[in-house]
């Protein structure tokens, strides 16, 4: 009997297929994976693709960021409701409404938001490269979606203000500030490396704001060898595997999960390529529209 591993190869090869990663998912599915990586990563991955089928392990807005810059490939998730709360915060009419209060404003669309939200914007950008974005837009109004927490971090680095909308990702939203204060009590030579999509609190008692790809570089190249790791939970798979020598310390394991991004399994990768399901698509309306907000991102350095 062939283990599902072996099983998912051998119908890799079968289908010209290739697995993406993001880094929340579990450890099984990022071991399994062709390509492992943040937003940023993956979707410039999606844009240079020579694999006729992807399985994409991630939530949806990201395998519809695949279909959009690869629109001649085949986009599989391996969970089709695996979805993400911070981008349903938001839709199209609700951004609509937000651009014709501020008329002269660019939006600038997180990653994490969907295909149409992305269609109504300027640009896109990722957490690991919102303030270059957000500089390269100049002196302009900005109008900064989903994230607040996000936005804010950006506006805070630039020093400006923004127009924010009120969305949040849940996961990050849970870890507090105390949890880091009872954390440094442990460890208290550890490097503290946060995502920002974290609160303010928490972003404040950060020795380092990171994407999670930044912060696998940054782990990678720092002398230090203990890290308080204030991200959701799946990152320290990587971190641990491509850092053998260092300890990382995960904020809080019991709260800092996203349950969706959990929801892709190895089976249902197996079962995905088996199938050839559930195939993501975005309407060709849409996608020309939101096309140009993803590449303009990817244009900046």
């Amino acid at each position: 009997m062939k283990s599902i591993e072996e099983q998912i190869q051998e119908l890799k090869a079968e289908r010209g297929a290739t697995i993406l990663a993001h880094n929340y998912q579990g450890d099984e599915v990022q071991a399994i994976a062709d390509f492992t990586g943040d937003s940023l990563e993956l979707s410039r991955k999606a844009a240079n693709l020579t694999e006729d089928v992807v399985v994409f392990c991630g939530v949806h807005f990201m395998a519809e960021t695949a279909v959009i810059l690869s629109p001649q490939k085949t986009i599989l998730i391996p969970d089709p409701d695996s979805g993400c709360p911070m981008a349903d915060m938001v839709n199209a009419a609700q951004l609509r409404e937000l651009k014709a209060k501020h008329p002269g404003a660019k939006v600038v669309c997180y990653v994490n938001s969907s295909a149409e939200v992305k269609a109504e914007s300027d640009i896109c950008c990722t957490s690991s490269n919102a303030v270059k974005v957000c500089e390269s837009l100049g002196e302009v109004e900005i109008i900064f979606v989903p994230d607040r927490n996000l936005g804010g971090f950006v506006a805070e680095k630039l020093g400006k203000e923004f127009i924010l909308y009120n969305g949040f990702c849940p996961t990050h939203e849970r870890i507090r500030d105390i949890d880091i204060i009872e954390m440094k009590k442990k460890h208290p030579e550890a490097v503290v490396m946060a995502h920002p999509e974290c609160n303010k609190p928490v972003r404040d008692l950060a020795d380092e704001l990171l994407s999670t790809g930044q912060m696998c570089h940054f782990a990678s190249e720092s002398n230090q060898t203990e890290f308080i790791v204030v991200t959701e939970i799946g990152i320290n798979y990587r971190l641990r595997t491509e850092n053998p020598g260092k300890t990382f310390i995960p904020i809080n394991p019991d709260r800092a999960v996203c349950p969706n991004m959990k929801k892709i399994t190895v089976e249902k990768i197996l079962w995905s390529l088996q199938d050839m399901k559930a195939r993501v698509t975005v309407p060709s309306d849409i996608a020309d529209r939101a096309v140009g907000c993803i590449q303009r991102m990817l244009e900046i350095q």
